[in-house]
C-alpha cells in the first residue's frame, strides 16, 4: 500500500504535498494527459493532476529500490523521498516532456544512497551483508534502459480501454499464468472469445506504441 505523503511529516516539505493514497486514479481526462500538461496543472495546485502524475510513475519509482533489495517498507521510504524531490523540483524542471528520464535518474540515485546507508549501518552493527543483493553500486545501463522500456509499455497500456488493460494484465503479467477459462470468468466473456479479443487488444497496443514513436 502506498503511504500518504502528508503523514507522518519528516520535513516541512512533506506537509505541502498532496496525499497519495491507494485510491482510484483520476479518470481518463487526466490519465491520458501528457507529462507536460500534468506538470503545468500540478504547478497550478491541481491535486487530481498530481495523483495522475504519481499514479503514472508509481511502479517505475518502486522498481528501483526493489532491484536494490529493499523491503516493501524501505521501498516506500525511497518512493516518498523521490516524490518529495519531484514536488520541490517541479517549478524548475526545464524539459517537462522528459520527466520519465528525469524520474529514472532520481529514483536510481535515491535507491543507490539508500543502499549505501544500509550497508554502512550493517557494518557498524557487525552484521553480515546479504551477498545475493546488489552491492550498492550504480545500476547497469541495461537495467536503466529496461526500466524505461517497461514504463513506455505502461504508458501505452494506459491508452487502451479498461477491458483491454485487464485482459493483457491477466494474460501476460500474472504468475502463474491465468487460464483462458478464468480470464473469461473475470471479464464476463465467453471462453472461446478470449483468443480473438486478445488479438484485437494486442493490435491496439501495437498501434499505441507506434503513435508514441516506439
Amino acid at each position: 500500500m502506498v503511504r500518504s505523503l502528508d503523514v507522518p511529516a519528516r520535513s516541512s516539505a512533506l506537509r505541502s504535498i498532496p496525499a497519495v493514497e491507494e485510491e482510484p486514479l483520476p479518470r481518463d481526462s487526466y490519465s491520458k494527459w501528457s507529462d507536460t500538461r500534468l506538470v503545468e496543472e500540478c504547478l497550478q495546485k491541481n491535486e487530481q493532476a498530481w495523483l495522475a502524475l504519481i499514479g503514472r510513475y508509481k511502479r517505475l519509482i518502486y522498481s528501483f529500490p526493489i532491484r536494490y533489495g529493499a523491503s516493501p517498507e524501505d521501498a516506500a521510504d525511497v518512493f516518498q523521498a523521490v516524490c518529495v524531490h519531484l514536488f520541490s523540483e517541479l517549478p524548475r524542471l526545464r524539459k517537462r516532456g522528459s520527466l520519465r528520464s528525469w524520474l529514472i535518474s532520481v529514483a536510481a540515485h535515491q535507491s543507490f544512497h539508500w543502499k549505501r546507508r544500509r550497508q554502512l549501518r550493517i557494518k557498524r552493527e557487525g552484521m553480515e551483508l546479504d551477498k545475493r543483493q546488489p552491492d550498492g553500486g550504480d545500476l547497469p545501463s541495461a537495467l536503466l534502459e529496461r526500466a524505461e522500456r517497461e514504463q513506455r509499455m505502461r504508458d501505452a497500456l494506459s491508452r487502451l480501454s479498461p477491458s483491454c488493460q485487464e485482459l493483457i494484465r491477466l494474460l501476460f503479467y500474472e504468475h502463474p499464468t491465468v487460464p483462458y477459462s478464468e480470464v473469461a470468468r473475470r471479464l464476463g466473456l465467453a471462453t472461446g472469445s478470449i483468443g480473438l479479443t486478445r488479438g484485437r487488444c494486442l493490435k491496439r497496443l501495437q498501434a499505441a506504441l507506434e503513435r508514441m514513436g516506439l
